[in-house]
């Protein structure tokens, strides 16, 4: 029996372990999340309650069970905690869990249709891109802006794991997969750079933050110019329908305070778990492949 089989313990104690790392990655992506943009160190002082100061003991600390067990609220002063806290805790495991069963030794079909992985150095990098990803979006979401050390960081980090790990790209040599990674940041970093021109040439305001012009360069970097194409389109079309969405429910206000950050995470993590074969159906479509 091959040693990652789905039939396999040590498959079940890697799962179990993924979701668990997973986690304990996002309890510290919450604290990124809070402290990065008040410029706060994200390590120095430790874990504590945002309004009585009190420390937080570690075992108030653990992921996800802390919270349900204390009821949402600090056990010092009663104050109640964000479901923010919770909900990046178990979406990260969420996500975690789903690279980590990308991953297939023999090349069989994966879980819920994703698309198969055979080289294991892949899925740190998912966790890599997941935790960018993730950090960026609740930021976004309450702050309006995407931190450089997610966007420039992500784009750095692209490049770098494109070459420690060429089937990033699918390649073997380190220098294809570094050019391919260089063309996938200039190309989603000039194709929005240009919308957001365009915007605001015809609408005569901002149309979009240039956080988002760095983010989608961090995209291409880790997943190539095909990415770019498909993280735009879909985004595009998700703003459009939570857009219509709003007007239709008497909310044309809220539109304009969605920040679009969050609609290219969500396309890039689509890419990331099935994109590839979406994309090699729709070219099919246009082509008339079977």
């Amino acid at each position: 029996m091959p040693l990652f089989s789905d039939d396999f313990p040590w498959f079940l104690c890697f799962t179990m372990l993924s979701v668990a790392w997973g986690a304990s990655i996002g309890s510290f992506l919450n604290v990124c999340i809070y402290r990065i943009p008040q410029d706060l160190s994200v390590i120095k002082p430790g874990s504590h309650c945002p309004v009585c100061k009190h420390p937080i003991a570690w075992y108030q600390n653990i992921p996800i069970f802390a919270y349900l067990f204390l009821g949402g609220k600090c056990a010092h002063c009663g104050v109640r905690i964000s479901p923010r806290y919770v909900l990046v805790e178990t979406l990260v495991a969420f996500l975690f869990l789903l690279a980590w069963l990308k991953f297939d030794l023999i090349s069989g079909p994966r879980p819920l249709g994703l698309v198969p992985i055979t080289d294991f150095k892949l899925v740190p990098i998912y966790w890599l891109v997941i935790m960018g990803l993730v950090l960026g979006t609740f930021v976004d979401f309450e702050h309006m802006i995407i931190p450089d050390r997610v966007t420039l960081g992500g784009i750095a980090c692209g490049l770098i794991a494109s070459v420690l790990v060429p089937s990033l790209h699918g390649q073997t040599s380190m220098l294809h997969s570094l050019i391919i990674s260089a063309i996938g940041a200039a190309a989603g970093w000039g194709l929005l750079w240009g919308v957001a021109i365009l915007g605001e040439f015809i609408f005569k305001k901002e149309a979009m933050g240039f956080g988002d012009v760095k983010l989608m360069g961090a995209i291409g970097a880790f997943f190539g110019w095909q990415a770019v194409l498909f993280t735009v389109m879909v985004s595009s079309l998700a703003g459009s329908v939570v857009g219509i969405s709003c007007i239709l429910a008497g909310k044309k206000e809220m539109q304009s305070r969605l920040p679009f950050g969050p609609y290219l995470s969500l396309a890039a993590l689509l890419w990331m778990y099935w994109g590839s074969s979406w994309w090699e159906l729709y070219i099919g479509f246009l082509t008339g492949a079977r």
